[in-house]
């Protein structure tokens, strides 16, 4: 297993503009969005410059004459972003490196490695785009997926401190209108080959080959807990017992202590979830559908839901961006949990420093023949007193008079 908790280390709230407000759609309309679009290929050489490409594209073509819009069609990010991100990882990716040619810069194996991210076309396809050959395009992408996680992540997928956990709950607030909540919580299945040892593991429920990563995400979509590495045959319950997340809230430390009041009681934050999470104080999730659902638990559903959808954007802009996860092909079984967390470290770069989000990247997400894992938890994970918090945020909801 590999994990990561934490959050960007930018100030997180709701006047951070426009660049942010696709976080904020429901799926449906996302999907009625995607539904209308043809699904058109990713284009893998600048269509401006066909002929132009080898060993000195990059210093001829892409640094002298890419216009904003090019920068963030293929590197999915800005200009400025991406030197950013380079001088962060300057420290990493010595020029010394024995991986690499002396004459190989260090903005040119970044170049590299976020193309294939965002475009997952071949190895063989990209080498000669950028005039190297196909293994280094591969060691570009691994060297450079090991330095986003070891010099990035402790900005940008940490563990939010007390003030940082009270602006969550504002965001969520706010923004979803659910109270003293600090995340959504999900699972993300990934296409994978089957591997040529424990195929059976990494086959899930579904029939497909997959590894399965769990994330957490604040009310801006961005990501501060992901748990990654998991065969894509275990449920969503035994992947949050065994992870990370699961270790800090037992510890306490996904709350103040004592924890902040709520409704007249010390009332720990609660992460939402759906059906294949066991309900705990800390962990809500929607009553059970059916005809004896009264007015006040339908209306708590329809409040989580919407505000769990929150997530379900976020992995829908994460592999709209870095479409790398939507099948790995060239990747190792080795390299790949930390090709997710480098994915989600720079799908957080990109929402924190403003970077626009293209609607057309979504044509890459439509949904195929690989229907999602959805595995009930066990009962015997649930936890009684989980029922009394429920009951407090239905009274909450009722409270409001909102429907």
């Amino acid at each position: 297993m590999v994990s990561g908790e934490g959050r960007p280390s930018e100030a997180r709230d709701g006047g951070r503009g426009s660049a942010v407000s696709h976080s904020s759609c429901l799926p449906a309309v996302l999907q009625l969005l995607i539904a209308r679009r043809r699904r058109t290929s990713c284009y893998f050489y600048p269509r401006a410059w066909p002929s132009i490409r080898g060993a000195d594209w990059w210093e001829r073509v892409v640094l002298k004459e890419f216009g904003p819009q090019d920068w963030l069609e293929k590197f999915r990010m800005s200009k400025e972003t991406f030197f950013y991100v380079c001088n962060q990882l300057r420290p990493g990716l010595a020029p010394h490196s024995a991986h690499f040619h002396p004459t190989l810069p260090l903005e040119k194996r970044v170049a590299v490695a976020l193309w294939h991210l965002a475009t997952n076309v071949e190895y063989q396809t990209l080498s000669p785009l950028f005039g190297v050959g196909p293994s280094t395009v591969q060691t570009c992408v691994r060297e450079v997926s090991y330095a986003v996680v070891l010099l990035l992540k402790p900005l940008y997928l940490r563990l939010p401190n007390e003030k940082e956990l009270e602006n969550m709950v504002r965001i969520f607030r706010t923004r979803w209108g659910f109270p003293h909540c600090i995340g959504a919580l999900d699972s993300l299945h990934i296409p994978i080959h089957p591997p040529l040892r424990l195929s059976a593991d990494y086959c899930n429920g579904q029939g497909w080959h997959s590894i399965l990563t769990q994330a957490t995400v604040d009310g801006m979509g961005q990501f501060w807990d992901v748990s990654t590495a998991f065969p894509g045959s275990m449920e969503n319950s035994a992947v949050l017992e065994s992870s990370s997340l699961w270790v800090l809230a037992k510890e306490g430390r996904l709350c103040p202590n004592p924890p902040k009041n709520f409704m007249g009681k010390a009332q720990k934050y609660v992460l939402l979830g759906d059906a294949t999470y066991p309900l705990q104080d800390w962990i809500l999730k929607p009553y059970q559908e059916d005809e004896n659902l009264t007015q006040r638990q339908l209306r708590f559903n329809y409040r989580l839901k919407r505000a769990h959808s929150v997530i379900e954007n976020a992995f829908l802009r994460l592999k709209a961006r870095w479409q790398i996860l939507l099948k790995c092909d060239d990747c190792s079984l080795e390299l790949l949990p930390t090709l997710v967390l480098a994915c989600c470290i720079l799908h957080n770069i990109c929402e924190a420093h403003d970077n626009p989000f293209n609607e057309e990247w979504l044509e890459g997400t439509e949904p195929t023949e690989l229907p999602k894992p959805c595995q009930p938890a066990p009962a015997a994970m649930e936890d009684g007193r989980a029922e009394q918090v429920r009951e407090l945020m239905c009274q909450y909801f009722e409270s409001c008079g909102e429907g």
